[in-house]
């Protein structure tokens, strides 16, 4: 993942520097134009604070949805349908002290992700600067997700993982995920040497002692354009979903998404070809169209007998800003996976 900031739109101009009808005309004409430009489009199907959402990664408790994203803080947004969403607070009020003096560049947490284990929630975040694998990964945790909550607050426990320079991976886009033996590892990477994945202790929430391994996934060759991974477990495969190309380049993006799949949490996973994903591999599920640029960095959520994909996209119809946008996910009879249209409010076009 990397992050492109997009400014707001200007202020009307001073009552003080015009008088009279004219002035109040003119001021009427640049309300109405500035209401329009700012009006949430209805077509991309969500509503409300859906705009500058990059790399979302969405959760479920109790009868509410959550989105956390990247962003100064890490915003989280809630739902109770999937479809109108509302900023409800941040992890943090500033940056931990530890992520300073690591990454002395950084301005916001990148890339978050979250899940349930051991009696609390887990979110994980990168720290870097564009175009550097000088990274770190970090945790906060909490033991519930609702701001109203008695016991809600987050607590961060620091680093959890790091790459240095000299190393030929990336430790961003972390993604945890629970095998069905139960273990928890997480799995990263962005650029360089590709998708990793390392094993965590579960009752600290970061890496293993017992388990060491670096294991490799996913790679493309030069320019090595893949990150954002998923870990998504369906049936008999554990999918591993990844975003090609290039994000945050507004209207120029051509992020896509892509999968592969494995019987085994640490890999081989191959596309539906057959190609192995550490040789560039990957099917493609979903691509760019029409005022949709540059859909990626997804997550998935599994809410009752449905399966979600959620995932950003560049709005071509409102300058290219980053917009939450999310697709009801069907399987094939041999266990791909095949988004829908998006979802819409039943007053949506």
């Amino acid at each position: 993942m990397s992050y492109s900031i997009f400014s707001p739109k200007g202020s009307l101009v001073s009552p003080e520097a015009c008088s009279g009808c004219l002035f109040r005309s003119l001021v009427l004409l640049l309300v109405f134009f500035q209401a329009v430009l700012n009006m949430p489009a209805r077509s991309h199907a969500q509503e409300g604070d859906v705009r500058r959402v990059h790399d979302p990664h969405i959760i479920k408790e109790a009868g509410s949805y959550y989105i956390f994203c990247t962003g100064r803080g890490i915003p989280i947004r809630q739902s109770s349908d999937l479809l109108n969403w509302k900023i409800v607070g941040k992890v943090f009020d500033k940056l931990p002290e530890w992520t300073k003096q690591e990454i002395p560049g950084a301005v916001f947490p990148w890339a978050p992700d979250i899940l349930f284990f051991h009696g609390k929630y887990h979110l994980y975040y990168s720290i870097s600067t564009f175009g550097s694998n000088r990274s770190c990964i970090g945790l906060a945790t909490n033991a519930t997700l609702d701001p109203q909550g008695k016991d809600y607050k987050w607590v961060d426990q620091g680093k959890v993982i790091e790459s240095i320079k000299t190393d030929d991976w990336n430790a961003i886009d972390a993604n945890p995920v629970m095998d069905e033996q139960k273990n928890v590892w997480l799995c990263f990477g962005s650029f360089w040497g590709g998708i990793k994945l390392r094993r965590l202790d579960i009752s600290t929430g970061k890496t293993s002692a017992d388990d060491t391994n670096l294991y490799s996934l996913a790679s493309r060759p030069e320019p090595r354009a893949i990150e954002g991974a998923y870990i998504f477990r369906k049936g008999d495969y554990y999918y591993l979903f990844v975003s090609f190309d290039f994000c945050c380049k507004g209207v120029k993006s051509d992020y896509n998404i892509r999968v592969g799949r494995s019987k085994e949490i640490t890999g081989p996973y191959v596309d539906k070809s057959g190609k192995p994903m550490l040789e560039g591999g990957g099917t493609l599920i979903l691509e760019g169209a029409g005022r949709y640029i540059g859909p990626g960095h997804n997550s998935i959520l599994h809410d009752g007998d449905k399966d979600y994909l959620v995932y950003h996209f560049y709005d071509g119809e409102n300058r290219g800003v980053p917009t939450l946008q999310i697709r009801p996910l069907t399987w094939t009879e041999d266990g791909w996976p095949v988004p829908g249209e998006p979802l819409k409010n039943a007053t949506a076009p």
